[in-house]
């Protein structure tokens, strides 16, 4: 998410999430904090949104939410998708949404004169920005590669960047996910011709699992899959709803007849059916992941069957992604992925793909966006061999502020920038604070002491020997829940001897005395709660 602002004016480029690490326990999603934004709701003149991925419209709900956004401008994939999100979250109204496509011409908000040029990515309808500002001239990437035989035809329009060179570009704002990697990047082309090969071998089902919203590898495969008599089916929420947006869009291509619905795959034999799914990033409730766990209701993988895992694990999902492929080759399936079939390319450029765009644009100052630290680090070493000078290279982390004027980029700033965890319908009520016990509970478990009062004759006194609840001790504990029993009724009894019937008085001595025995017997500290009723 890129704010831009200028003569009082704001306009958004993209507004994107991201996913939890392991380390999120039981975070749903990451969004970026929009405090700056909201502060200054007025200012905002709309949201320019460079393609249909997750991280880069996912969080576009979650600021209409807080904010009132007036416009939305987006390619028509892009904005199909956007209008279903809006939709699950009751904001179709709104917002005016705003078709715009490469080629178009400028539009005007506000101060800033606004053009999108076509890029080739692995979602179509990817587009550029090109902002006119006060400031000066600057082209803001989006993602993209230099495909030069792209599923759809629509290359990235390589002519119309030359054109904006030569205008002058002031301030690149690039892509650098594949920074780090020399050469160039395949064509998406490659894993069709890799599904001609694998498809028409295989007598068992096969399943193809990637991202719902890449379109592109979706017609390949059923293109390849319905040449060699195979009927489809699209399995998980997320595939079957893309697929039907892409469909209606005139994005995807699929015959009616050669698509089936997830249960009636049960009547075909099993060298006549294709599936393909969601799950290639292991995620625990995803089709892929039930499927190799032999939990979902219509499809099962048997021995003879061909799993394609068709994406990258992105950093942190490795370890699900590996487990899910254990349980695939478990149950007899041949699995195929990144590393050991072409059956992925990714949607990025490579050193030399960002190399060109410098060249092309022959930008007067570069600030790598879009990747880890040390992939904007290597963006920023191509720009400095591609002859822009040291003091125009920006190097910016989330929340920095960029001043743009006659032509010359400087950091002058930072603002509050964090990052806000969305936990079921909750967004932003979970805070360090509640990660920190979760991640004490998952490492140490739990201890619950329960302890009833009875009040009689003016004093109080035990009616029954505590009780104890606890997770996470495994076999073998109940040496040590004895003892902590035995603890509990001892403490109870003293201080309820020296007249102490304080709850809170009651259950600070509880929870040090119990916290104590554990760590002495264990070395471990976990989450103790206790609980004091009176009756």
């Amino acid at each position: 998410m890129t704010v831009y602002e200028a003569d009082g004016s704001i306009v958004i480029v993209d507004a994107g999430l991201a996913f939890p690490r392991d380390e999120h326990l039981g975070v749903d999603l990451v969004l970026p904090d929009f405090s700056y934004l909201v502060e200054r709701a007025t200012m905002v003149r709309g949201v320019v949104l460079t393609h249909g991925h997750e991280d880069h419209v996912g969080s576009l709900p979650y600021l209409m939410r807080e904010m009132r956004v007036p416009l939305v401008v987006a390619t028509r994939l892009t904005l199909g998708l956007v209008k279903s999100k809006l939709d699950e979250h009751g904001l179709a109204r709104e917002a005016e949404l705003r078709e715009a496509a490469p080629g178009d011409g400028p539009f005007q908000l506000g101060p800033f004169r606004i053009e999108l040029v076509r890029m080739a990515h692995s979602i179509p309808d990817a587009a550029a920005v090109m902002l006119e500002t006060p400031g000066g001239r600057v082209l803001h990437t989006g993602d993209y590669k230099l495909d030069h035989t792209p599923v759809d035809g629509q290359r990235t329009d390589v002519g119309m960047l030359a054109e904006i060179g030569n205008r002058g570009v002031d301030l690149l704002l690039g892509d650098s996910t594949n920074a780090e990697r020399p050469g160039f990047t395949p064509s998406e082309r490659v894993v069709g011709e890799a599904f001609r090969q694998i498809f028409p071998s295989r007598r068992g089902k096969i399943l193809v699992s990637s991202f719902a919203s890449n379109v592109h590898r979706m017609q390949q495969a059923v293109d390849v899959g319905v040449d060699c008599g195979r009927k489809v089916a699209f399995v998980g929420r997320s595939m079957r709803k893309n697929a039907n947006i892409a469909r209606n869009l005139g994005y995807m291509d699929v015959p009616d007849e050669a698509i089936l619905r997830p249960h009636e795959l049960a009547e075909l034999p099993a060298h006549e059916q294709l599936i393909l799914c969601t799950g290639s990033q292991g995620e625990p409730m995803s089709a892929m992941t039930r499927i190799a766990y032999d939990d979902h209701p219509a499809v099962k993988v048997e021995a003879g069957d061909t799993v394609i895992i068709s994406a990258k694990p992105i950093p942190g999902n490795e370890l699900r992604v590996h487990d899910a492929i254990n349980r695939l080759a478990r149950s007899g399936a041949e699995v195929l992925h990144e590393d050991n079939a072409p059956v992925h390319v990714s949607g990025h450029g490579r050193a030399e793909e960002l190399r060109t765009i410098i060249g092309l644009l022959r930008p007067g100052a570069v600030m790598p966006v879009h990747g880890e630290f040390r992939m904007l680090a290597a963006h920023a070493q191509l720009a400095r061999e591609g002859g822009v000078p040291e003091d125009r290279i920006v190097l910016a982390e989330n929340g920095t502020v960029v001043q743009l004027e006659d032509g010359v980029p400087r950091i002058v700033d930072r603002v509050a920038a964090g990052i806000t965890f969305v936990d079921g319908l909750g967004v932003g009520d979970v805070h360090d604070v509640a990660l920190r016990d979760r991640r004490r509970l998952a490492e140490d478990g739990v201890v619950i002491v329960v302890a009833t009062l009875a009040a009689s004759n003016g004093s109080s006194g035990l009616t029954a020997p505590p009780e104890l609840i606890v997770r996470g001790f495994g076999e073998g504990a109940e040496p040590l829940l004895d003892e902590l029993r035995s603890e509990a009724g001892r403490v109870l009894a003293e201080l309820l001897a020296d007249d102490v019937t304080e709850i809170k008085l009651l259950q600070e001595h509880l929870h040090d005395t119990l916290g104590g025995v554990v760590y002495d017997r264990t070395r471990r500290r976990p989450m103790i709660l206790p609980v004091v009723v009176e009756v």
